[in-house]
């Protein structure tokens, strides 16, 4: 091989690997809504965030020795900041619904809750057209939740969409509403705080299930992404089968909130 030939050559290759290098050191971007939404995610005054799906998503990054970050979005701009490239997964309590999978790809589910009612303890109901006419509902905007209301309640009930779980629960407390809806596990969180136990907020119970109410939670991707989600899915079927998921898990949850295998 000629000096010129192989200068060439060597170029060629350093300028590959450090194409390689730079594609390796690629940080994955999960996206995750700002509001605080205990004990699923929240942000700490550190700029850390804690919660269930925190702690999953650096224990699939482990497992898939990928660098990751969380990059913070409002709820009804995740699937927008998805499929501008902005992020590149969803994962943020989003259930797999017929009506989201028209726009977006689901991992498999990686927990899954069935829905529930909170209202003060005095307040008698049952969760039929007749039960909830004239009642003042709240739910967060953009939920198989709101989703549920709106197709079985509206004219019926008083429905009000609010933008972040945050602000239902505090209407709730203050008795701008009578009851709300939400994900059971959210729901037995808010009932044991400070608040809702001042209030006499308890949890009503579930809603009965709904094909709305969705397929479990997964992570949400690109369509086109098909290798990221492979790689996606085998990590959350590694991760589900281990004792790292039942230990990050029992740290919130007093039940189990693995999916149906």
């Amino acid at each position: 091989m000629k000096k010129s030939q192989l200068a060439r050559w060597m170029a060629g290759a350093v300028m590959l690997m450090a194409g390689a290098a730079g594609a390796q050191a690629e940080t994955l971007k999960f996206a995750m809504a700002a509001e605080p939404y205990p004990p699923f995610s929240s942000k700490q005054p550190d700029g850390q965030w804690a919660g269930f799906e925190p702690d999953l998503i650096r224990a699939l990054c482990a497992q898939m020795k990928a660098d990751c970050e969380i990059d913070e979005v409002a709820w009804d701009g995740l699937i927008p900041a998805l499929m501008a490239k902005k992020v590149d997964v969803i994962f943020n309590s989003m259930s797999v619904t017929e009506e989201r999978e028209k726009q977006i790809a689901f991992s498999r589910a990686y927990y899954d809750t069935p829905v529930a009612v909170a209202a003060p303890a005095a307040l008698d109901f049952a969760i039929t057209p007749e039960g909830l006419k004239g009642k003042a509902i709240g739910v967060q905007l953009s939920t198989v939740s709101s989703n549920y209301l709106k197709k079985y309640y509206e004219g019926i009930a008083d429905v009000r969409y609010y933008d972040t779980q945050d602000s239902v629960n505090a209407d709730l407390v203050a008795g701008r509403i009578d009851l709300m809806m939400a994900d059971g596990i959210a729901v037995s969180a808010f009932v044991k705080s400070p608040d809702a136990q001042a209030a006499g907020i308890e949890n009503k119970g579930m809603v009965p299930y709904d094909p709305l109410f969705g397929r479990g939670v997964g992570a949400g991707l690109r369509k086109e992404d098909t290798a990221l989600k492979a790689k996606l899915d085998e990590a959350i079927g590694k991760l589900l089968a281990s004792e790292d998921y039942k230990t990050i898990s029992a740290k919130y949850f007093d039940v189990s909130v693995a999916p149906k295998q």
